[in-house]
């Protein structure tokens, strides 16, 4: 009998060896159709059972946040108390309770305090009786806090600037999602800077942040043959609104010093020597509907920003109104017989800025606007084939900014060959241009009156659209990296203005932001 078996085993091994090979790959196929269909099947129904109940009625007796041992129970109250039927006045639809503590997980997630994932549990209440409310349910969010003290140091590029820097941050400091940053960084520009930051979330929104902040920083000025020292602080609230914008309100007090002056410095910059104090309050809007903000193929980006100094209670020696706008939008360039995106793309941009004079308190106008708080423009991240700070008014050697200023960029991005358009790695070609002036009258001597300065902004304003803007042109190398955006251009300048300096060939520009 053992042997019979054997022999039918063998007989089994040798029919499936001679079997045809496509007729087991049709088997095997008919099997996982067969799953396949169960398995539809299966997500059908379980998709039906979902559908007819999620309008049930559903009540929630309690919310308990797991894994939180130094988060304060008042902050995670204010962000899932909401989610109780008692503070409701109807009961949830299960489809409605679903999204709603969805919600609530996304929040605590944003607060920064958090390791990924939230995870969410739902389950019979355990704190009422089943029978008298069915519909009761409890919520549990299990989390795991991260590491409170948390150390760094390493490089940054961006802005024609390098630094080196050491940074330590407490996270969650007193239990409510609060961070105190401590900065230090030395660098090319930016000599010597320490800042101290304490940020908290406002009524546990992580929607609204209020932060304080002390810094010291001195910062060579090599355009304008001077140093700058910085001490003081700023106070800032910040909210986003539901269209996705944000909006930030804050005050800054700042003693500031020129000081540090070459030998070769103008007279415009040695006047300038010295201390001043600025006390202003300010507002800036933001909205960005690009795709990537580093290297845009669609949408816009839209920025105002608006500062008052020394009017009315604001005390200083200095009062102006500043204001700039900004705009970017970027569309992308359809090729004939080429399905989808063909990754060229045309990014437009502009820049405008006043900063208009106020008279200080009982005293004149000033005879003119501050250094520390004048416009500079030209360079490889605003107006390429411009030396930094190239345009506007130069005194010798300095460039010592100017009052009005306005600027714009055309850059067509096209994808290199065997690259590809999914690399962030682009060609571009583009054209820039812009004027920066004073709003200064140099013909009058001594400080100005109000009327003068209102007719001395008009003459500027004029003065802008007086002929061709300085202007430049030119192809380059973009790479998109999501930290910063490299360009590699060769320009070459087109329009260029007395006392403005130009930069024919080739220039490397690091930064965030580009016109």
């Amino acid at each position: 009998m053992a042997d019979s078996g054997v022999d039918s085993e063998e007989t089994i091994f040798q029919l499936l060896k001679k079997a045809d090979p496509k007729e087991l790959e049709q088997r095997q196929q008919a099997i996982n159709e067969r799953r396949h269909k169960t398995f539809q099947l299966t997500q059908q129904r379980l998709a039906e059972i979902i559908d007819q109940n999620s309008t049930l009625p559903t009540t929630v007796s309690s919310v308990t946040v797991l894994g939180a041992p130094y988060t304060r129970d008042g902050f995670l109250k204010r962000v899932v108390d909401p989610l109780l039927s008692a503070n409701r006045d109807r009961p949830y639809t299960q489809s409605e309770l679903i999204h709603e503590v969805s919600r609530a997980a996304q929040k605590l997630r944003r607060f920064g305090i958090f390791h990924e994932p939230v995870s969410v549990y739902l389950d019979k209440s355990a704190k009422t009786d089943p029978t008298t409310t069915p519909t009761d349910v409890a919520v549990y969010y299990s989390v795991k806090e991260r590491s409170r003290i948390f150390a760094k140091t390493g490089t940054d590029l961006g802005n024609a600037e390098g630094s080196a820097y050491a940074n330590v941050q407490w996270r969650n400091l007193f239990g409510g999602a609060e961070t105190l940053d401590v900065n230090a960084s030395i660098g090319t520009r930016t000599r010597s800077s320490y800042q101290a930051l304490f940020d908290t979330p406002v009524l546990s929104n992580p929607d609204i942040h209020l932060q304080f902040a002390g810094v010291q920083s001195a910062t060579q000025k090599a355009f304008a043959s001077h140093e700058e020292v910085l001490k003081g602080g700023w106070s800032k609230l910040r909210w986003a609104t539901s269209t996705g914008s944000s909006h930030e309100v804050g005050y800054d007090g700042l003693w500031r010093q020129v000081t540090g002056l070459a030998q070769n410095a103008s007279t415009t910059v040695k006047n300038e020597a010295g201390d001043s104090f600025k006390s202003s309050i300010s507002h800036t809007w933001m909205a960005d509907r690009r795709d990537n903000p580093m290297l845009p193929s669609r949408g816009y980006y839209a920025k105002t920003t608006s500062e008052l100094a020394g009017w009315g209670p604001l005390r200083g020696d200095v009062a102006f109104f500043k204001g700039e706008v900004e705009t970017q939008s970027a569309l992308p360039v359809p090729l004939p017989g080429v399905k989808g995106d063909s990754g060229i793309s045309l990014t437009t941009g502009l820049r405008a800025g006043l900063l208009y004079p106020l008279a200080l308190g009982s005293n004149p106008y000033p005879e003119m606007s501050r250094i520390n708080d004048r416009f500079q423009l030209g360079g490889p991240n605003d107006v390429r084939g411009f030396r930094l700070s190239g345009l506007g008014p130069h005194d010798g050697p300095d460039a010592v900014g100017g009052d009005l200023y306005a600027a714009g960029s055309a850059n067509l991005l096209l994808p290199l060959p065997r690259v590809g358009k999914d690399k962030p790695l682009r060609f571009q070609a583009f054209v820039n241009g812009g004027r920066l002036l004073s709003v200064r009258n140099p013909e009058k001597e001594g400080p100005m009156t109000g009327e003068e300065v209102k007719q001395s902004v008009a003459d500027a304003i004029s003065d802008l659209a007086n002929g061709l803007p300085t202007m430049s042109a030119g192809v380059g190398l973009v790479y998109a990296h999501p930290v910063a955006r490299f360009e590699l251009n060769f320009s070459l300048p087109l329009v260029v203005r007395k006392h403005e300096e130009a930069r024919k060939g080739v220039s490397f520009g690091i930064g965030i932001n580009f016109l």
